[in-house]
């Protein structure tokens, strides 16, 4: 079946026939007014690609490394909550589904799977999504798990200090976080305890995890400057899908002034509204070294599980590789802010 998928909004369109409304507007949904999520798309939109000809582009890399780690390409997939809902198996169909390709997964921190269980699972390279919901002693525990079972890195959510007011969940009084699959993982001992968090927390973190750290949810560069003081390697710009700050600014628009403020001492992923090859191309161009996709992910896996997973993968790959072959690129590593300009319409 998820062969015969041949465009992106194909898989999107399958996954809502097959998902209940509750459960579509979930995922779908951003907070409040979704200002936020529709404004991640738009300064895309606003982006365009220029165009050079006659070069020979009878071969694309889309090669690339990332915390020491070679890639396929430069997209991972982001860490998403409640994967249960999508999927019987959720974030282990997920992790299979990326692994497939050798493609880099980031497991939510939320799964309702043992995070052994879910790394198992996986035939490519794992990312951990760290939410810090309990004291010092239960992160430590976690973390010592989390390293003993091969993750690469470890990504600490900073975005979270409360939970957004995502309106679609409200009006239809759902509750996406608890509704999970059965599974011996507890829920966390403090869903609260991320409103205290501060740098010192950062500071401790980077000393007791021999993985690179990371943190998501960096909108300006007066943070990426102080995470990369603190010792971060990798700067998440994100904006949480726009399911946090409503009226925050688009990641793809702050991200010129992030990559300036990091000046290289970190890499850099970004998340926030990317969906198609070009997305990806404007991305790294400008500076990002990953791009995250999650929404995009996930309709594959509901349409089709982890050959769902696979298939939104690879038509990804297929876009990027289309739209460089049309720009006149050929490494997606040489890519440069120079390729880009804004336009207004």
């Amino acid at each position: 079946m998820a062969e015969s998928f041949m465009t992106l909004p194909e898989i999107e369109h399958a996954a809502r026939n097959v998902l209940r409304r509750e459960v579509w507007d979930f995922g779908k949904g951003g907070a409040e007014t979704e200002t936020t999520l529709r404004r991640n798309r738009r300064a895309l939109r606003r982006l365009a690609i220029r165009q050079r000809v006659l070069v020979d582009v009878r071969r694309i890399d889309l090669g690339t490394t990332f915390a020491g780690m070679p890639l396929p390409m430069p997209v991972a997939v982001a860490p998403i909550g409640s994967l249960g809902l999508f999927h019987p198996e959720g974030d282990l169909e997920m992790a299979r589904g990326v692994g497939l390709s050798g493609n880099l997964a980031v497991v939510s921190g939320v799964t309702g799977w043992p995070i052994e269980t879910v790394a198992k699972e996986a035939n490519g390279p794992l990312l951990f999504q760290l939410y810090h919901f309990g004291d010092r002693s239960w992160v430590k525990e976690l973390l010592g798990r989390v390293e003993a079972s091969g993750y690469r890195a470890v990504c600490l959510t900073v975005d979270t200090p409360v939970y957004g007011r995502r309106e679609r969940d409200l009006r239809g009084r759902f509750d996406g976080r608890f509704a999970r699959a059965d599974s011996p993982n507890p829920l966390p001992p403090d869903p609260t305890y991320p409103a205290r968090l501060n740098w010192e927390d950062v500071g401790w973190l980077r000393s007791i995890v021999s993985v690179p750290l990371c943190l998501k949810g960096i909108l300006t560069p007066e943070d990426a400057r102080l995470a990369v003081e603190a010792g971060v390697r990798i700067v998440w710009v994100s904006n949480h899908g726009g399911r946090q700050l409503d009226h925050a600014q688009a990641t793809i628009d702050v991200l010129p002034e992030i990559v300036d403020a990091v000046a290289g001492r970190a890499e850099i992923v970004i998340d926030g509204g990317f969906s198609r090859g070009a997305d990806v191309i404007k991305a790294v161009a400008l500076g990002a070294k990953v791009v995250a996709i999650g929404r995009t992910a996930l309709w594959g896996l509901a349409a089709a599980g982890a050959a769902g997973v696979d298939r939104t993968l690879k038509l990804l790959r297929e876009e990027m590789e289309t739209a460089l072959a049309l720009c006149g690129q050929t490494r997606i590593r040489e890519l440069r802010p120079d390729l880009i300009r804004r336009v207004e319409y």
